[in-house]
């Protein structure tokens, strides 16, 4: 071994011990007769210290030429430091250095390798390799991995099985795009990168594995975010002779398990709720909980008064801020303006103050008595000294604008705590949602979803109202899982790709091998996947999952460290069977 030693593992108690030491030279301090320099590994620093009388010569004027992330080896005597650094793993001691190697000079990087870099986010990336030497970026991954390993013991100790499934497989119309890969064997055909092993974890029930789960990566072609990237993985999970409950029960037993052995935090059993009451009380089907100003619909008690923005309106809905009355017109101001964005999309909002001494005083004075507007605090939840905020259009849009508004003012109040964590299941989602464009159903999770069975007599005369057997685990307002109790019958399954627009024919080239397969005793079975990108970043107090994600791309898809996506040479395009393309396509 190069090192004796981690540079994170020396303390007091290791004094006058003569060690080996190797990694990068984290920073140079030379005082002409005297050189500290800083050495980084994995684990931490250990200051090195040159001294022109106790260091040999030559080893001190190698230390002269020292420069940042060199990489060298170094062996001493560790010593007492005469200025301790508290804040050091490392900070009582320092090495006297008796010989020094350089093991590999390297050029001045970029940006500085600290904690707090001088370097842009689109340099880092570029330089990605130097930026995974940072403290906070090393440790998120450090995290990842714990996270990982928790998963997978607990789900093998719960008698799961890991199971790979393949990254070539064929392309289907459902979902987002499929990134393709041509066949170089098979003339003017491809394969398809899995959107998630969805068909594959249901054989594996079929086939009578009873318990299956993967951390598995799973590829989407759709536009990026910051939770979102081309590449992602997920935890994967199928069980067999389940229903709905036994599925709820066993995962939100691991989010619990998580939360306890990574975070310390012990949560009580989940709240539920169903899609249709996340809507109405939040605004949308993965609600933070974390915090209050739920929706009070004001259509009873402020329609029909006169006021015509709200009178035309299929909703009126309002928010209560709280200690919002203090705010001034001019901040009030700003967040009309806030929510006229095109982000929101918004016309603008009705304000009432409900001051201290039980008056109310509202942008909407010429419309609206005092006694209503006390009808709209109570419907809305709010005291004296809030603020309530009031919007009014077409249900749908008019919900998501509100819930957008709740979330930042609760973004800006420091209401949504990265420390503080509440869960919840959210279900009874609509199994199909009606395009208008293409004017056919779409599958609201995926076509393999079964539905509830108390409305298996709508399918046939209602397929809109009809509930799915389905359900999302929401934490921290962020959807990090969602599954379903999946259809086991070939009818079953025949029907909703019906619904969905299938031809005999084309269900029978994209589906047939499932529904063969269901033909030879496939057992009720249900599952889930979550994503484990965005469940690290939550745990590890983001939202933003490329700060945990080792080779991130970027938000258009690129790899600007390796320079990918890139143009293929044309003896690669004509060997795929290929037109040649130009190297730089515009």
């Amino acid at each position: 071994m190069l090192r004796s030693h981690h540079c994170g593992a020396l303390n007091e108690k290791n004094s006058h011990e003569e060690v080996t030491l190797a990694g990068w030279v984290q920073k140079v301090r030379n005082k002409g007769f005297i050189v500290w320099a800083d050495l980084r590994d994995r684990y931490g620093i250990t200051q090195l210290v040159f001294d022109e009388e106790r260091t040999p010569e030559s080893v001190f004027k190698k230390s002269l030429d020292l420069g940042r992330e060199d990489v060298i080896q170094i062996k001493g005597k560790v010593i007492e430091r005469e200025s301790k650094n508290p804040n050091m793993a490392t900070g009582a001691i320092e090495i006297l250095v008796q010989e020094l190697t350089l093991l590999n000079a390297a050029k001045t990087p970029p940006f500085t390798i600290e904690d707090q870099s001088d370097g842009g986010e689109e340099l880092r990336m570029q330089y990605r390799y130097l930026d995974l030497r940072r403290t906070p970026v090393r440790e998120n991954l450090i995290f990842r991995h714990r996270v990982s390993m928790a998963v997978r013991n607990f789900l093998s100790q719960a008698d799961f099985i890991d199971v790979e499934t393949p990254y070539l497989i064929k392309s289907t119309p459902e979902g987002a795009r499929d990134f393709v890969v041509p066949s170089r064997m098979n003339s003017g055909q491809f394969y398809a990168l899995p959107q998630s092993p969805q068909t594959f974890k249901q054989l594996l029930m079929v086939a009578g594995f009873d318990k299956y789960f993967q951390i598995v990566k799973c590829f989407r072609d759709e536009d990026l975010r910051a939770d979102r990237q081309p590449e992602f993985t997920q935890i994967d999970c199928e069980m067999t002779f389940v229903e709905q409950e036994d599925v709820l029960v066993q995962f939100e037993a691991m989010i619990k398990h998580l939360l306890i052995e990574i975070k310390g935090v012990e949560l009580e059993n989940f709240p539920r709720m169903t899609y249709s009451e996340a809507l109405q009380k939040y605004g949308n089907d993965k609600p933070d909980i974390r915090f209050g100003m739920t929706f009070g619909e004001l259509n009873a008690l402020a329609q029909n008064k006169g006021f015509n923005v709200f009178d035309s309106q299929e909703l009126v809905v309002g928010i209560a801020v709280p200690q919002g009355a203090n705010m001034t017109r001019k901040e009030i101001d700003a967040w009309i303006e806030w929510v006229k964005r095109p982000q929101v999309g918004a016309k603008g909002l009705v304000w009432v103050k409900c001051n201290e001494d039980g008056s109310y005083k509202s942008s909407v004075d010429k419309f609206f008595m005092e006694e209503d507007l006390a009808q709209w605090a109570e419907a809305t939840g709010a005291k004296a000294g809030d603020l309530i905020f009031v919007m009014a259009g077409e249900t749908s849009s008019t919900q998501s604008q509100l819930s957008a508004l709740r979330m930042e003012i609760a973004e800006q109040m420091g209401l949504r705590k990265a420390d503080d964590f509440a869960a919840l299941w959210v279900t009874d989602f609509p199994l199909l949602e009606w395009d208008e464009e293409t004017q056919r159903y779409h599958a609201m999770h995926h076509p393999f979803t079964s539905p509830k069975r108390e409305d298996l007599d709508l399918l046939d005369s209602d397929p809109g109202k009809v509930k799915a057997n389905a359900y999302d685990l929401v934490l921290n307002g962020n959807e990090i899982g969602g599954g379903s109790i999946r259809i086991h019958n070939t009818r079953l399954q025949e029907k909703m790709f019906d619904l969905l627009g299938f031809s005999k024919k084309e269900a029978q080239e994209q589906f047939g091998f499932l529904m063969d397969a269901f033909q030879y005793g496939a057992p009720p079975h249900g599952g889930i996947a979550l994503g484990l990108d965005r469940l690290v970043a939550i745990l590890g107090g983001s939202e933003t999952i490329r700060d945990f994600i080792a080779f991130p791309k970027n938000n258009n898809g690129r790899d600007v460290m390796i320079n990918a996506p890139a143009a293929l040479e044309a003896s690669q395009l004509e060997e795929l069977y290929l037109k040649s393309l130009p190297k730089n396509p515009s």
